[in-house]
């Protein structure tokens, strides 16, 4: 409906297959196309009348007559225009129904579903976080002085929609990298393309592990786990994807450029591509909040065009500054280094293995992976790194935690009591994490580094949430890319986040 001038649109197929024509249909239009009508079937009965010698006055049995016959008249016009409304071809369009069809494609309507294409809407939230840090001796020498701050550490605006009724797409771009917006996920997909399964192309999330495929909107605390470093997380590529008919598995398959920058670019000749797998199953499912059990594995080859691999990490947290010398003491870090941090690798390709496990019932969930790298260096010489987390989560206010069935990924948590205006108390969670990442083998020491954490999260309601996250970093051994290795030191990280999505 065209709310600016109430008409309504329709669109109608021809008979030749694949070619349709468009009219206006409009309400005043059929309006003024009967009382026309009616005035003309009068005017011709009164023409009639006058042209006919005159004739004694009617008696009223005359008159009635006279009238049945106009009202069948008009009845036969209803019911020849009601047919062809309902006429699989239509009407023949005028001219003037040629222009008006020659109409922007935003204003046309999809025949199988009423629906118009393309839609859009506006979606993104931001993410603003406040970090203090208080190091040993040791871990400033391995990784600097580290410097209390504040800092928006996602800001996003995506626009997502359907441009028909099988085609989806999305747009998101961050604000909040250093310097530049960034390329997040802007990919259009084919729904039911191959059976039932979905194919997205563009640049997306690859499908390896459960903690990198849950969204940073619905993460338990403020970071990804350690092992996150491994994954090839964004790349430009096509993937096709589903789920089984009683949403007990996902599958998913892609083949992608790598490695890829901010802007979903990638070149080079020299190898440049990679694939990566997954495949999740439900061994018990009785509903959230009653019982489940997740497993799953996925699997991840690549290839590098530029033939340089890095693995490196923060301890589970970022904040940074990017104002320049005027606005930064010379010295002081302006953002938090890797306190791991493997260097640039002459690679071959690498081979990267995960394993996946997670429990819920009532208000209690847990979630746990294992990742494998095996690295082939251009020189023939192989190196392993591996990582691995575990993590809990339990609700002081009752809620259970809600699991996405076709994408195999815990979901957004819902406060059973919201807090508003008028009371209610959100929902209150306390979670708890250990992690660990060891990229130390042979000829690269890249550090090993181990991270526990105590986090206490508040969701006013679904869509707002406060996080609170305490960490401490036990540095087991610095990166030699940082000069001398220093063994055995600690960080502790306080952190809050506010949290808002739309």
């Amino acid at each position: 409906m065209n709310q600016e001038t109430g008409f309504q649109q329709i669109q109608y197929y021809s008979a030749a297959p694949n070619r349709c024509k468009h009219i206006i249909s409009q309400p005043l239009r059929t309006l003024s196309i009967w009382s026309l009508t009616l005035f003309f079937a009068l005017s011709l009965s009164v023409l009639e009348s006058m042209a006919q010698p005159p004739a004694p006055e009617p008696n009223e049995t005359g008159v009635h007559s006279h009238l049945q016959s106009l009202q069948r008249q008009i009845d036969e016009l209803k019911s020849q225009q009601t047919l062809m409304n309902q006429s699989p071809n239509g009407p023949v369009p005028s001219e003037e129904d040629e222009y008006d069809s020659d109409l922007p494609s935003l204003l046309s309507n999809d025949p199988a579903n009423g629906n118009q294409y393309p839609t859009a809407r506006l979606t993104g939230f931001f993410q603003a976080d406040s970090v203090w840090f208080h190091q040993d001796s040791g871990n400033i020498q391995a990784v600097g002085n580290l410097q209390d701050g504040a800092d928006f550490r996602r800001a996003r605006l995506a626009a997502t929609g359907d441009a028909w009724e099988n085609i989806g797409y999305m747009l998101e771009m961050d604000f909040a990298f250093p310097g530049r917006p960034s390329f997040m996920d802007v990919w259009l997909e084919v729904r039911e393309a191959m059976g039932t399964n979905t194919v997205r192309i563009g640049q997306y999330r690859q499908p390896l592990g459960m903690d990198g495929l849950t969204s940073v909107k619905e993460l338990t605390f403020l970071e990804r786990a350690l092992p996150f470093a491994f994954l090839p997380f964004r790349q430009i590529g096509a993937m096709t994807f589903g789920h089984s008919e009683d949403e007990q598995s996902t599958w998913a398959l892609s083949g992608f450029r790598f490695p890829t920058d901010t802007y979903g670019g990638n070149v080079g000749d020299s190898g440049g591509y990679g694939l990566a797998t997954r495949l999740t199953h439900l061994l018990i499912d009785n509903g959230d909040g009653n019982g489940l059990l997740h497993v799953g594995g996925g699997y991840s080859f690549g290839n590098l065009a530029n033939n340089l691999l890095q693995y490196r990490n923060q301890p589970e947290i970022f904040v940074s500054e990017t104002g320049g010398a005027a606005q930064v003491p010379v010295g002081v870090p302006t953002n938090v280094p890797p306190f791991v941090n493997t260097g640039l690798i002459p690679t071959q390709n690498f081979n990267l293995f995960n394993a996946e496990l997670a429990y819920a019932i009532g208000s209690f969930y847990a979630q746990s992976e294992v990742l494998y790298s095996h690295v082939l260096q251009r020189n023939g010489q192989t190196n392993s790194f591996s990582g691995a987390y575990a993590h809990f989560g339990y609700f002081l206010t009752g809620e259970s935690r809600a699991y996405n069935r076709k994408g195999g990924v815990f979901g957004r948590v819902v406060p059973l009591n919201p807090y508003n205006r008028d009371g209610g108390c959100g929902a209150w969670e306390v979670a708890g994490r250990w992690s660990y990442i060891d990229l130390n083998d042979k000829n690269i020491q890249g550090g090993r580094l181990t991270d526990l954490t105590f986090g206490v999260n508040w969701y006013l309601n679904q869509y707002t949430k406060f996080q609170f996250n305490y960490i401490h970093a036990f540095l087991n051994s610095s990166p030699a890319v940082n000069g001398p290795v220093v063994k055995n030191s600690n960080a502790d990280i306080l952190a809050v986040r506010a949290q808002v999505d739309f």
